[in-house]
């Protein structure tokens, strides 16, 4: 006779795979507003990654004794492929991609035994290291094409990524710096936020154009995913609450000096991170008040290197930061066990 099947068993139809083509999904609004924006230069990147990705994780499983298929078809790397495109200028040279995914499949994730084991965010430990080894490529962004007047096509971005050139257009006509670049260097200078704002890489909204929609694409598809279940809602909420307090806080003591809120949600990878980087399940808490107080953390850290550090963006330092905080955050937010008496 069986025994009963009952409690504490629980089901739930998500899978690895599942979540991670859920991400997926999600991105695409931001991917087919970036192209919008900034032309075809990231879906060369993704190619380029994807392809990276299947050879340094079919290498990687056979030197440790892994079998390949079970381990590539669960798509647990897409979500490092997504992290890393994004971050990356679009037309930024061939080899970038490829090193950048190299780094973080090796020593982000397999080198500790795999997924599941990893301690850090692999897309973030491959980008910080993009950021500290290649400085000059990393900062040579494509404007958005409202600002620049020319819409890159694919054999452009094609030209530029795997070349270095185009003949059509000269180089310093389409790349410039990033929205959060230009205000902090501004402010080395003298300038005011407020000046900075109204120049030309900003809407009569005082938004920058580009970068201002895919973050908002990139929230929407944050939303879908929160009603899908694939992600839990302490990670943005921590994230944004904090960051909304923080650049409301010091743009109302010092305007002059500090961005308001709409322009910390709003540039640079902020949305992309409170909904797909920072809710990685192996690298972040697994307390429901530990991923609050985690993505709360990652917001602190954000909001003083855009404003205090020597990076215009913080995000990738910042996760990395709190990676190893995780450990301490869960052992001092354990939930108190049903039935427990004091």
């Amino acid at each position: 006779m069986m025994a009963p099947i009952s409690s504490p068993f629980t089901h739930n139809n998500n899978s690895v795979r599942k979540v991670m083509l859920n991400v997926q999904l999600a991105a695409l609004p931001a991917l087919f507003t970036h192209i919008y924006f900034f032309g075809f230069g990231i879906t060369i990147q993704w190619t380029l990654a994807m392809f990276t990705l299947i050879a340094v994780e079919t290498l990687m499983l056979k030197l440790r004794s892994r079998p390949v298929w079970p381990y590539l078809t669960d798509f647990s790397g897409l979500i490092t492929v997504t992290g890393l495109v994004f971050c990356i200028p679009p037309e930024a040279p061939w080899w970038i991609i490829v090193t950048g995914i190299t780094f973080a499949i090796i020593f982000g994730k397999h080198l500790y035994g795999g997924l599941g084991y990893n301690p850090f965010n692999p897309a973030m430990l491959g980008f910080a290291f993009l950021l500290i080894s290649f400085p000059y490529e990393m900062t040579q962004w494509t404007l958005p094409t409202q600002v620049s007047g020319h819409f890159l096509s694919f054999m452009d971005s094609f030209n530029l990524i795997f070349t270095g050139h185009i003949h059509t257009i000269p180089l310093d006509q389409i790349t410039g710096a990033t929205p959060l670049d230009e205000v902090k260097t501004a402010l080395s200078t003298g300038v005011p936020v407020p000046v900075t704002l109204e120049g030309e890489s900003f809407n009569r909204f005082r938004i920058p154009y580009g970068w201002a929609a895919v973050n908002i694409a990139f929230f929407i598809g944050g939303i879908w995913m929160l009603m899908s279940r694939s992600i839990r809602w302490q990670y943005p909420a921590g994230f944004l609450i904090t960051m909304i307090i923080l650049s409301a806080t010091f743009n109302w003591f010092d305007p002059e000096n500090y961005a308001p809120v709409r322009f910390h949600l709003l540039t640079g990878g902020l949305m992309l991170a409170a909904f797909f980087i920072i809710t990685d399940p192996v690298t972040s808490s697994t307390t429901p008040l530990g991923r609050f107080i985690y993505a709360s953390g990652i917001a602190v850290l954000v909001y003083v290197i855009r404003n205090w550090g020597g990076f215009p963006e913080g995000i990738a330092f910042a996760v990395l930061i709190m990676n190893m905080f995780v450990p301490f955050i869960d052992q001092y937010t354990q939930p108190r066990v049903v039935g427990y008496r004091k």
